[in-house]
């Protein structure tokens, strides 16, 4: 029977890889990159190959491979693994790069900030205050060789071949035998009167000054280079000279010259070393403490090296939302980080983060989730937002916080691209049909037809057909003035979508009792409005054969972007989150010039001052009206139709005294969703003593004494006699469906108390016939 032997080298968990060796402490080790096997995880392995007639050195890596073996801390090269044969010592740590590769790398990138050396150089100082003070052990090879980056950016202590205790025997420290190493060693050593004896670690300290000059002004040359900081900061170099000085009892201790240079105004005294000190002790920190501490955290991160808020503070960032209390806290510095990810990093590592966050009842989680969404919303697939996302999301629409409401709303901009059939066309209508009829804040019902103008274009075609002119003819009928203009320019961004026999039946009809409204914004914007759609109607009534491509979009499937750019003079491409809620809280009112002798009348805050009315214009062929308008609003330097240019207003900040929500249990009850959009019914009454959003002064001027004529129209014709059933009032616009729905109830009426009365007659008549029955008496056929 034969045996084989087993390679103790192919059986070893790691591997190297085939690259060249990236360097590592002079003499001795190489340093190779490699991975685990059974992950592919990277790792670093130390490589020393046995030599014969190198009994010393081979037995100074095995020294070194015991002490990392056995030395555990953060500021000192984990160690992983190792191989020992008759051939060579495998000694794997974690992935880390020489400081000497790296310094040069990130110099070259012109990304090196001192920020990042201080933060590296307390992390060698710590070590060496760990050995030292804690383990009486002496480095005896601090150098730039010795120092090693991980991926976070941490420096680590390592080639501690040449390491001795402080105790014990008085043999001294072993040989090097490197000449490279050996003008590290401090001036005392080659002192042999012995006079010159310092203190245990005045040798490492001696050493640390030459590393702290090599930092800043590259490798060492010769001892004498010492005298000349050169470019190291002027709030260290008091304290680099303690360290190179020739007395050896004056060196300070680690821990003391961390402690000098942590005080202020010192060059450890700053807030990345700070932010890295708490996180290394976040699990022992009060919840009021880290809730600060996330709070001011994003102002810091862009002047952090991008490796470590990836590396560093984003685990941290998660752990505390995990496991700990932070909340919505993390939120901001966590999108923040998430901009130095790749996609692919920001699906495995944010977005799980994200859905969960959803389920949160917190509200001021949810809102920050809403108010950063643009943030992620690229990130999130169509199957994570329709059954993971939007469940959650449409509990907004129901909050009883207005501001929470709003946001929900403005979320739907960027949630609509990716929802499904049923929750775009079906669930989402029925939420916006009920906000836009019965919400008591003006700038949501404001911000919903705004939305929906946006979103128009997404919409299946049935929906489109049935919802947008039922949904924009309610908001012209709006108490709130801002959400009359939001209707009209509702009609205008999405007048690709209606037919021409709509656009003069339905559209122009309300259009035009729009251009007696009491607000001249609204006037001017539904005068606008028609001059488009009339232009539109003359350019296909002078050539009929216009009407197929006019009409192309009406019968199309959903089209993302084409709302966009339909109605340009508008302002309503689908870029990005804007409303009149903004102009209604920010802007200062204006006055026109060219209307200084008519009757004046205040301004609605957010609408700016009325600009001329145009002089009547040509037709013009369907494919130029959106840019003729376009030139013709840039020339008046209205800013009423540039909603994009602004950001939404904050209704919380903004609105007056919320209250809260009505009950909207009998949703269901009231019909389906479809006729809440067709039949319109006025919001509830408001409690005694409340002012509707129509009365409030928005900012503006105080009324004057001459109102505007449109003014004393409208009040004449709400006071005046009631309009005819047959005319185009504000109450029956809708015209023949409306009036043929009422005539077939009453029909169906009618016939019903006919009915009834028949039954009734002879029911009475065989009572009669027959006669009153005696108790007790048979009934006989």
């Amino acid at each position: 029977m034969w045996f084989f032997a087993r390679d103790p080298v192919r059986d070893f968990p790691f591997e190297l890889s085939p690259e060249s060796p990236e360097g590592g402490p002079p003499g001795l080790w190489a340093l190779h990159r490699g991975r685990k096997k059974a992950t592919g995880s990277p790792v670093s392995i130390f490589v020393y190959d046995v030599k014969p007639g190198a009994e010393e050195q081979t037995q100074v890596a095995k020294a070194a491979f015991k002490r990392l073996k056995t030395l555990r801390h953060p500021n000192i090269l984990a160690y992983i693994d190792g191989l020992e044969t008759d051939k060579c010592l495998h000694v794997v740590t974690e992935a880390v790069t020489p400081l000497g590769m790296y310094l040069k790398a990130r110099v070259e990138a012109g990304d090196l900030k001192e920020l990042e050396l201080s933060w590296g150089l307390h992390q060698i100082v710590k070590a060496l205050s760990f050995l030292v003070n804690d383990c009486s052990l002496i480095h005896n090879n601090v150098c730039m060789a010795a120092v090693f980056v991980d991926r976070a950016g941490e420096w680590k202590l390592g080639g501690l071949d040449y390491m001795y205790s402080a105790q014990g025997d008085s043999s001294g420290p072993p040989r090097k035998g490197v000449p490279e190493l050996e003008q590290y060693d401090p001036p005392e050593l080659a002192d042999s009167s012995g006079r010159a004896v310092g203190e245990k670690w005045s040798a490492d300290m001696w050493r640390l000054g030459c590393l702290i000059w090599e930092v800043f002004n590259g490798p060492l040359p010769r001892a004498a280079a010492l005298r000349n900081p050169g470019k190291i900061p002027k709030s260290l170099v008091p304290h680099y000279c303690e360290l190179v000085g020739a007395n050896p009892k004056v060196r300070p201790n680690p821990a003391r010259f961390l402690q000098n240079c942590q005080a202020p105004g010192g060059f450890l005294n700053n807030r990345f070393v700070e932010t890295n000190l708490f996180l290394e002790e976040i699990q022992i920190k009060e919840p009021a403490e880290k809730q600060k501490f996330f709070q001011e955290l994003s102002k810091s991160l862009d002047s952090f090296p991008e490796d470590f808020c990836r590396h560093k503070v984003l685990p941290q960032l998660l752990t505390a939302f995990e496991f700990g209390s932070a909340g919505a806290v993390v939120l901001t510095p966590l999108f923040k980080v998430g901009k130095c990810l790749s996609a692919e990093e920001y699906q495995q590592k944010i977005i799980p983060v994200v859905v969960k966050m959803f389920s949160s009842t917190d509200r001021a989680m949810r809102i920050r989730l809403l108010q950063q969404m643009e943030q992620f919303i690229q990130y999130l697939d169509e199957p994570t937002v329709n059954t993971q996302i939007f469940p959650h999301v449409v509990h907004g629409f129901l909050d009883t916080n207005p501001a929470i409401r709003e946001q929900t709303v403005k979320s739907m901009l960027l949630l609509a691209p990716k929802l499904n059939e049923a929750n775009l066309n079906v669930e989402l209508m029925k939420h916006f049909a009920r906000l836009q009829a019965k919400d008591d804040q003006g700038p949501i019902r404001c911000n919903t037809t705004v939305c929906l103008g946006k979103i128009g274009s997404y919409l299946s075609a049935s929906t489109r057909h049935r919802v947008l002119t039922s949904a924009f003819s309610r908001a012209t009928k709006d108490p709130f003035a801002p959400s009359r203009v939001a209707g009209v320019l509702g009609f205008a961004a999405t007048h690709n979508l209606y037919s021409m026999s709509d656009c003069a039946v339905k559209i122009l009809p309300v259009l035009c009792s729009l251009t007696v409204d009491p607000e001249k914004s609204v006037r001017d914007q539904a005068f606008k409005a028609i001059r488009s759609f009339l232009s539109k109607l003359e350019s296909v009534s002078e050539d009929p054969t216009q009407l197929a491509e006019v009409e192309k979009d009406v019968h199309a499937a959903s089209s993302p972007g084409t709302g966009g750019t339909a109605a340009s003079w508008a302002g309503w491409a689908v870029t990005g989150v804007s409303s009149l809620t903004s102009k209604l809280i920010r802007a200062h009112p204006t006055t026109s010039s060219s209307e200084t002798n008519a009757p004046q009348r205040p301004t609605p805050e957010g609408l700016p001052a009325p600009a001329p009315p145009p002089g009547p214009t040509a037709p013009t062929p369907s494919g130029h009206w959106e840019t003729q308008e376009e030139g013709k609003d840039t020339a008046d330097n209205s800013s009423a139709d540039r909603w994009d240019d602004e950001d939404w207003g904050s209704l919380e900040a903004s609105s007056p005294a919320h209250k809260p929500e009505s009950d909207w249990s009998s949703w269901e009850a009231e019909g389906s969703w479809d006729q809440s959009w067709q039949e319109p019914s006025p919001p509830e009454p408001p409690a005694e003593g409340t002012r509707p959003a129509s009365e409030y002064n928005w900012g503006g001027p105080e009324p004057s004494d001459k109102g505007d004529p449109f003014a004393a129209l409208a009040t004449r014709r709400e006071t005046g006699t009631q309009p005819r059933r047959d005319s185009w009032g504000d109450d029956n616009w809708e015209g023949l469906e409306t009036e043929s729905r009422q005539a077939k109830a009453e029909l169906a009426r009618k016939k019903r108390e006919e009915r009834r009365r028949e039954m009734e007659t002879k029911r009475a008549e065989r009572r009669a016939a027959k006669g009153p029955m005696k108790l007790g008496a048979r009934k006989l056929d």
